[in-house]
């Protein structure tokens, strides 16, 4: 989709759907659950408390990993990074596709303007959509109104591949999947700070709610690396009953909820003793932790079954098995919209 039919489609987007006077906030709880199905190249779209898919939406090339909703609960983007792995030979994507969450259709795609891989995208606190892109060893920054790129930041490694966003909009960090470091960046200062060894291989990252702490984990031991943000060192490793990939903490700040990726588990860590309390069993490979806003309830994608498991933290228990499509991956939450 050409640049200005992108910037219009966006336009006619936000006049459709914007604030309505007289709105009230929706129930806690409420909003969608963004899949990347990567085995037939969709965003599904969950209705959490049905527990099922209700709709899929194709993307523009091969393939999307990761998923993010705009703050205002309407739109998602997907960064389409290719038909390949990590580091290993394949398509190299160059696009981020936008999609109308509230008509369910792809209604821009943003041509980044050369091969990429752009694969984890997040919203900074300036309103701007902040991509790593890892053939290029940076962070691409958007407009996410119009497409248009503000800035491209270096991270000083290659294979950027996921990133973390502190809460007050000063800094990044990223995890560089085979050089098994993280990359912690001055986001005003556009400059990297450090270069954290942790392991031989890392993958997925988290912040603390505090932004206290990175956690990233081990993907060699089973171990997670817990880097203070304060001197950009890793202050310990806690030990792990496996090999985790996806985490993320609860709101209160109390838990960090793995997936522990060799077991089939799903691991309950106390922040404050820095060790596993709890586990629980979920579906095959379990990949992307996604803890509802309202800090009760965590969805984790098992792509090889192409389920989500929906698992209650106040009771620790699995409550059900949500159907997506193949591969699903990456987890995003869309709020719901106020209404009338």
């Amino acid at each position: 989709m050409p640049r200005r039919t992108a910037v219009l489609a966006l336009a006619s987007l936000a006049l459709a759907v914007g604030p309505r006077s007289g709105s009230s906030a929706p129930p806690a709880g409420s909003g969608l659950l963004l899949v990347a199905n990567k085995g037939d190249h969709t965003l599904g779209i969950i209705d959490p408390l049905a527990g099922r898919q209700v709709a899929t939406v194709g993307q523009s090339g091969v393939t999307g990993h990761e998923v993010v909703a705009s703050p205002d609960g309407r739109t998602a983007f997907v960064p389409i990074y290719g038909d390949s792995g990590v580091g290993r030979p394949g398509s190299d994507g160059r696009t981020v596709d936008v999609i109308d969450l509230v008509r369910r259709e792809r209604v821009a795609t943003f041509d980044l303007g050369r091969a990429e891989r752009p694969h984890c995208a997040a919203f900074g606190r300036d309103g701007r959509l902040y991509v790593t892109t890892e053939l290029t060893n940076t962070l691409t920054v958007l407009d996410p109104a119009t497409g248009r790129m503000v800035d491209r930041i270096p991270t000083g490694e290659p294979e950027s591949h996921m990133v973390a966003l502190t809460r007050d909009g000063t800094r990044a960090y990223t995890s560089n999947v085979h050089g098994g470091t993280v990359s912690a960046i001055d986001l005003r200062e556009r400059k990297v700070l450090a270069v954290i060894p942790v392991s031989s291989i890392a993958q997925r990252i988290a912040l603390s709610v505090d932004d206290r702490w990175v956690f990233t984990a081990d993907q060699a031991e089973p171990r997670l690396a817990v880097i203070d943000t304060a001197t950009n060192r890793v202050n310990q490793y806690a030990a792990l009953p496996s090999i985790a990939y996806g985490m993320a903490p609860t709101p209160d700040g109390r838990w960090l909820v793995l997936a522990l990726i060799r077991a089939n588990q799903v691991g309950l860590m106390d922040l404050q003793a820095m060790r596993v309390v709890k586990t629980l069993d979920v579906p095959k490979s379990p990949q992307f932790v996604l803890v509802r806003p309202d800090g009760q309830v965590a969805y984790v994608s098992c792509d090889q079954s192409g389920k989500v498991a929906e698992i209650d933290l106040r009771e620790w228990r699995v409550t059900r098995l949500i159907q997506a499509g193949p591969l699903a991956d990456g987890l995003a939450w869309a709020p719901a919209t106020p209404t009338r």
